[in-house]
């Protein structure tokens, strides 16, 4: 197929015989197949064609003279004009029928017979997004004069109408995720037309107002339908072509009846009845020009052409018509003077447009004065985190701090507003500046505030300053500043967090935020040490047996060959000279006592168990350093120093005096407290694990027996007697855990001497549905951790990095971390100071630790996933399955939905675990990232459940009754979420989200019942 540019000037004067410019300027040949569609864009930079090889070209004007002639042997013209091929775009499985560029050239859309719709940028000529709404080909594009809609026409009888954002030079596929949405699907026009015709191109008016679409039916009547914007009604049909229409064309300016001198303007300052013009055709080879004052069409011209007419285009001015037709010809129709009318000026084009935001950018529109408010304080409270989360790096307390200080001295003078005041005596850097006097006001400052507002405005802007500024010390000691953009904006490049995976260097430790993080490289497996261990590494795994003297036969080359060749492992020695044989290590005189005395006796229990988990071996002295007067406060991160209290339990190590094993000797328990004996207890069997708890010691016997005391050895309770022996005793505040060999865990409050729940299994998160498939006994993820909260929750880590809590209310496990979130989530382990600090109460001493309940489990549990995964090199192969499923298409909002699904993740696990902190801080972080993807269905939905249940956001009231019933269920109507007021939930969700102007129709019902668009600015 051939792209042909010709000039319209030498067809204009065609009829000349004087007329001696060549008509025909480029032909390219750069597609396989048959060219179906071309367009210009309208800056004049570029032209795109479309053919049924697939491809989109993109050609641009060189300005260079062309440096060849015509194509040997052809007739071609030799060309005018350097056109050469800039890009090849390809993203289409079948044909592409239709082009459409945007009115600023932004972006290009290209339709095709595979029903996909593929938006390009206009830019970097990069694939944007891919949209497949449509069910069948897709076979007409036009774009909405003031761009904001673009319209798509397609064999499954529908036009669509999707909304966008005109995205800048730099964007990418991931900054427009959420653009390009639908915001209408029209099918009524179209219910029974054929699926016949080859194209459908549809046209938009240049006033805004209407959509021509082609291959309507009314009734039994091939039409053209006419859309109104905004009601996305068909009610107007053009009627009159015999055969189903393909293709119409609006003519590009506006005309009016009336001749200039008696025209009137409306209160608007537009020309009162202006009219447009469209011209249609098809299949029935003829052309019909229409006039929105007339119910008839002004020009009907008929046989036009051999074959059907495929393609419309006006000129600039609308005085010509082009059509294209199959039979390979171009027909011009020029149109005389008022023969549309009075033609007006291009300005009457805009100033229609003005109504529909036409050349105003798509930052959106302040609806309300309260909207406008509310964005303003959204942008303060913001400045305001960053500037508290600086001063805490800084040490300087935060812009919070500083609010409540008067100004800081600057070596010996203090600056407010430009006014100077010098330190008196007494006073250092840091302490409060002297007060104004009545004679230093500051110009427009009330009296009573001039301290009060002088203060904040300087404390502030010298924190903002901070925030703008970083400065790096390079290696030849000159200082940099480099700038940190601090951008509100929701539109354009997106600034939320990239996928990272990192790795902690211990699971059990939290490490400051200040410390750094290494990160996970995913691109190659984690290798471990090679077979022969670590002197395999130095010396080599490869070497030759030594010589030794008098082993000429090779005794020991045989006898290590004959022991390899059944299977086993020789031990082997890795000498300087080469490998020996082992030799036993020579006998010292005396035994020494072994780690433990042998392995627990084992419960025949099971024997018939379907899950074993391994007992521990039975150690000679347990040894157990720990205060259980002294409150556990690990979820403050606090670390107690160690305690003075010391248990010490030695179980019998020698041979029963009487032969009986029943008669073995007794096991000792002691609690000393500075090498000073506190009491003493015994016990008839040997003790397999301890544990301590606040005001309680507890211990495990291999008989399936547990014991409990308290502080001054009192016991507790009779003997807990469990089905077998136990494998994991976790203490924590007045809670008592115990998992036993058969995968049984048991929770007890020892004060109240009761249990949350029945024992519950272990084996559903041990894979147990898939492990015990097989008809052997098979190896399943082992457990590396098993905790509780401080509301009694049971928390376990796995081998294969899952994280687990059991919900006493559902009464089954909850999975709370999972690889699969560490290698999709741009979450995971987030550096975001949002997401990773927990924030700390400013100097309040009356926070209790109930306030800081299991605050740091999520994200131990999150640390320990990376562990697992970096360990076992699990996130290689993950990580190659994420990277081949983004490049897919249909996979384009696959990192953003699952990034979403785990802060929702993260929100129901602090629910359950009743984790305060943790909750308001991913609240906060899931509310910024719905308005920046603009999810207005899931922030309302979010919106309505901080509020509680009800029918209508008028009728809504926020409880501030915080007493009585549960409060981790978001559907009810208390007063209090997961230990916060629901009222500075809903307020700081309001906050988040005020800034974002396409849901601020949404937010502000909201804001004005909490009063924070008002009373906030007022504060």
């Amino acid at each position: 197929g051939h792209v042909r540019i010709w000039s319209t000037e030498a067809i204009y004067n065609a009829a000349d015989p004087n007329y001696g410019k060549p008509k025909q300027l480029a032909s390219m040949s750069h597609h396989s197949g048959t060219i179906h569609t071309v367009r210009f864009s309208p800056n004049g930079k570029y032209l795109a064609s479309g053919a049924d090889d697939k491809i989109v070209c993109i050609y641009v004007l060189d300005p260079n003279p062309p440096s060849h002639a015509a194509t040997f042997g052809t007739n071609e013209a030799p060309p005018v004009e350097n056109w050469r091929i800039f890009r090849r775009l390809i993203g289409h499985d079948n044909d592409v029928q239709d082009l459409g560029w945007a009115y600023d050239s932004s972006i290009l859309v290209s339709v095709g017979l595979d029903s996909k719709v593929v938006v390009w940028s206009g830019y970097t000529f990069e694939k944007l997004k891919t949209i497949t709404t449509h069910q069948s080909h897709v076979k007409g594009i036009t774009f909405d004069p003031a761009n904001k809609y673009f319209a798509t026409a397609s064999d499954d009888r529908s036009v669509q109408v999707f909304r966008f954002t005109p995205p800048g030079p730099n964007s990418t596929a991931y900054d427009q995720t959420n653009n390009f949405t639908r915001e209408k699907e029209i099918k009524d026009p179209f219910v029974g037309s054929p699926i016949t015709t080859y194209f459908r191109r549809c046209s938009w008016s240049p006033d805004g107002q209407h959509i021509g679409c082609v291959n309507a039916v009314n009734g039994p009547v091939s039409s053209v339908a006419i859309i109104e914007r905004g009601a996305w009604a068909g009610d107007i049909a053009l009627i009159g072509h015999e055969l189903p229409v393909e293709a119409c064309a609006f003519c590009p300016r506006l005309w009016s009846s009336v001749p200039p001198e008696n025209q009137t303007r409306t209160a608007s300052g537009q020309l009162s009845g202006l009219v447009t013009v469209i011209a249609c055709a098809g299949q029935d080879k003829s052309i019909s020009v229409w006039i929105t004052s007339n119910s008839r069409p002004i020009i009907i011209a008929q046989e036009l052409a051999a074959k059907s007419i495929s393609d419309l285009a006006w000129s600039a001015d609308g005085t010509h018509l082009f059509a294209t037709s199959l039979d390979g010809s171009i027909i011009a129709l020029v149109f005389g003077d008022r023969e549309l009318g009075y033609r007006a000026s291009i300005e009457e084009n805009q100033k229609a447009l003005a109504r529909f935001g036409g050349g105003r950018k798509a930052a959106g529109l302040i609806e309300s004065p309260a909207n406008l408010l509310l964005e303003e304080m959204s942008k303060k409270e913001e400045m305001r985190g960053a500037e508290d989360r600086m001063g805490a790096l800084m040490g300087d307390g935060g812009a919070a701090a500083q609010t409540n200080k008067t100004l800081v001295a600057t070596q010996s003078e203090n600056h407010v507003n430009g006014v100077k005041f010098p330190l008196t005596n007494g006073q250092v850097n840091g302490d409060s500046g002297p007060k104004l006097t009545d004679s230093q006001t500051i110009p427009g400052t009330p009296k009573e505030t001039k301290d009060k507002d002088a203060t904040v405005q300087v404390a502030q802007s010298a924190g903002a300053e901070r925030i703008k500024q970083r400065i790096t010390i390079t290696k030849d000691g000159k200082k940099r500043v480099a700038p940190l953009l601090v951008s509100s904006s929701n539109v354009g490049e997106s600034a939320l967090p990239r996928t990272q995976l990192r790795v902690s260097h211990s699971a059990s430790q939290c490490p400051s935020n200040e410390a750094p993080q290494s990160i996970l490289d995913l691109s190659r497996p984690y290798d471990g040490l090679p077979k022969g261990g670590l002197g395999a590494v130095i010396l080599g795994n490869r070497r030759k047996l030594a010589v030794i003297e008098g082993d000429e036969e090779g005794i020991a080359e045989k006898r290590v060959a004959a022991a390899s060749r059944d299977g086993a492992i020789p031990i082997l020695q890795n000498n300087v000279e080469g490998l020996v044989l082992a030799q036993p290590a020579p006998s010292t005189g005396q035994t020494q006592v072994p780690e433990f005395i042998r392995p627990a006796v084992v419960n025949p229990s099971l024997t018939v168990s379907s899950l074993r988990l391994a007992v521990p071996k039975l150690r000679t002295v347990i040894t157990r350093r720990f205060d259980p007067l002294i409150m556990q406060n690990v979820a403050s991160g606090k670390q107690e120093k160690e305690a003075d209290v010391v248990l010490d339990v030695k179980n019998p190590t020698g041979p029963s005096p009487t032969g009986r094993y029943e008669d073995r000797e007794p096991a000792r328990i002691s609690v000393c407290h500075k090498d000073q004996p506190i009491w003493m207890d015994f016990l008839p069997k040997s003790v397999l694990l301890v544990a301590s708890g606040y005001g309680f010691w507890a211990a495990a016997c291999e008989d399936g027996t547990i014991y409990a005391w308290s502080p001054g050895g009192r016991r507790l309770m009779n003997a807990i007697v469990l089905e077998s022996q136990p494998a994991i005793l976790e203490a924590r505040d007045s809670w008592l855990l115990c998992i036993t060999a058969v995968g049984l865990a048991y929770v007890w409050d020892v004060h109240t001497l009761s249990s949350p729940h029945p024992p519950v299994s272990v084996a559903p998160i041990l894979d147990a549905a898939t492990q015990y498939l097989s008809t052997h006994t098979t190896k399943a993820p082992a457990i590396t951790s098993a905790n509780l909260n401080s509301k009694g929750r049971i928390v376990i880590g796995l081998t294969n990095g899952d994280g687990y809590a059991y919900s006493p209310s559902l009464y089954c496990w909850q999975r709370l971390s999972e690889v699969w979130w560490a290698v999709i989530s741009q979450y995971w382990n987030s550096a975001d100071s949002s997401v990773a600090d927990l924030k700390k109460s400013n100097g309040n001493t009356k926070d209790t630790s109930s306030d800081l309940t299991s605050a740091g489990i999520i994200s131990f549990l999150e640390k320990h996933t990376s562990y697992e995964t970096h360990l076992r090199g699990r996130a290689y192969s993950a990580q190659r399955l994420v990277k081949s499923l983004l490049s897919r298409e249909g996979y384009e909002t696959f990192e953003a939905s699952v990034s979403i699904g785990h802060l929702e993740n993260r929100l129901a696990a602090a629910v359950l675990l009743g984790a305060k902190q943790e909750f308001q801080s991913n609240l906060l972080v899931y509310a910024k990232r719905l308005g920046a993807e603009g999810a207005k269905v899931k922030a309302e939905e979010l919106l309505r459940s901080l509020l509680g249940v009800a029918d209508d956001v008028g009728d809504l009231k926020v409880s501030n009754d915080g007493s009585g019933g549960e409060d981790h269920f978001w559907g009810t109507s208390k007063g209090m979420l997961c230990g916060w007021p629901r009222k500075e939930l809903l307020q700081g969700v309001v906050l988040v989200l005020g800034k974002h102007r396409d849901l601020q129709r949404m937010v502000a019902p909201y804001a004005t019942l909490l009063g924070v668009s008002v009373d906030g600015i007022a504060d």
